[in-house]
């Protein structure tokens, strides 16, 4: 701590003169007053902790002393240590025999504020350079050696295989003060109990958290994390105002390994919150195949998959056909489930798919054929809109 502040010297005043009936004075490392329970003398040079911090040590002025010395009321004036150093002096205002019986009680307890306040500083630089840790890994594929060194520094093991996910937050009618409280009991649900996660606050609507991976068999327990992420929405229903989406990535094993594991679940849940608004988890798993060709939108091949559609959608203008493709696809191609779900005939089902295959060119009958059309439908589905 390289100098007093004057706020929590004047914290540390108001505690004292709660306690014990006289005035009580901090003066920083050069002896001036930076709070008191006397506001006029703030500012002023305190020739009693001069002294003080000249000798390094409990520093008593009685009437007769004080009537020599410029600014200075009898009292006791104690060295404040702080790191093993001083950094200041605590004065009691009265006769040295009067508040004698406080001082050391008064300056114990003044270092301990101190301490406290240094520890709680600490740990505050601790959390945001572990905050800065994850946001660096999130977007990187290639740590470098500073990133491991940092990374050392703060405990943390990349080596250590995680997954990230993604928790988008909606604050709904909280204000921002309400809200901030809200997300620090999301981090408290993260972090108890104590799982390892490394967390990292992006913004009032948006935390990432990189999880120690579970495994079984040598593997990693994807069910045993989706199981978490639905028990993590549980925990938060009941316990906070807050409304949330959570969206699992993949696990890569490896260097980089973490960015790309984030951007399978930043993916996951930006299309899944497109797919379906009203559900509160996303799982890479369940969305490979959009996640996986989300990139190609504005490639070549985007272009040359999406020709079946603009075929189909020149003569279907009323998106019959393509709704009855993703019927169709929606049922793993069974016919009987597709007409029951489109509350069509057989004969009517089968109609539409040879219209389809003669518009389009294709042969449904043919797996190349069936997934170029299903993977054009998936594009069009994940375009950004």
């Amino acid at each position: 701590m390289s100098r007093l502040d004057a706020v929590l010297a004047q914290e540390i005043v108001a505690r004292t003169m709660r306690i014990i009936d006289c005035n009580v004075n901090v003066m920083d490392e050069r002896g001036t007053i930076i709070a008191s329970g006397n506001a006029e003398r703030i500012g002023q040079r305190h020739e009693g902790a001069l002294l003080a911090l000249a000798q390094t040590r409990t520093v008593e002025i009685d009437t007769a002393t004080a009537d020599r010395l410029q600014g200075v009321r009898p009292g006791i004036n104690l060295p404040l240590h702080n790191e093993g150093r001083i950094v200041g002096v605590i004065g009691l205002t009265g006769e040295p025999a009067a508040v004698r019986q406080f001082g050391e009680l008064v300056r114990v307890t003044a270092e301990m504020t101190l301490e406290q306040a240094r520890l709680t500083r600490l740990l505050a630089r601790d959390t945001r350079l572990r905050e800065e840790l994850v946001l660096e890994l999130v977007r990187t594929e290639t740590p470098d050696a500073t990133l491991t060194d940092w990374a050392r520094q703060l405990g943390v093991d990349l080596a250590a295989p995680r997954v990230a996910a993604v928790i988008e937050i909606d604050s709904g009618e909280l204000g921002v003060d309400a809200a901030f409280n809200e997300l620090q009991r999301l981090q408290t649900l993260l972090t108890t109990p104590e799982r390892d996660n490394l967390i990292a606050t992006v913004s009032l609507s948006e935390v990432v958290v990189l999880k120690p991976v579970v495994e079984r068999g040598g593997r990693w327990d994807y069910n045993s994390h989706r199981d978490r992420v639905w028990q993590l929405l549980a925990r938060m229903r009941a316990e906070s105002a807050l409304g949330v989406r959570i969206a699992l990535g993949n696990y890569f094993a490896g260097a980089g390994g973490l960015a790309r594991s984030y951007r399978t679940a930043a993916t996951a849940l930006r299309l899944g919150r497109r797919r379906d608004p009203n559900a509160r988890a996303y799982f890479y798993q369940d969305l490979a195949l959009p996640v996986l060709l989300e990139g190609l939108h504005h490639s070549w091949q985007a272009a040359e998959l999406a020709r079946p559609l603009v075929q189909l959608a020149q003569v279907d203008t009323h998106g019959q056909l393509r709704d009855t493709l993703l019927a169709w696809f929606g049922n793993d191609m069974h016919p009987g489930r597709t007409a029951q779900a489109l509350d069509i005939h057989r004969n009517t089902l089968d109609y539409r798919l040879t219209r389809i295959a003669d518009i389009t060119g294709l042969v449904l009958g043919r797996t190349d054929d069936r997934m170029l059309l299903y993977i054009a439908l998936q594009l069009d589905l994940t375009r950004p809109s």
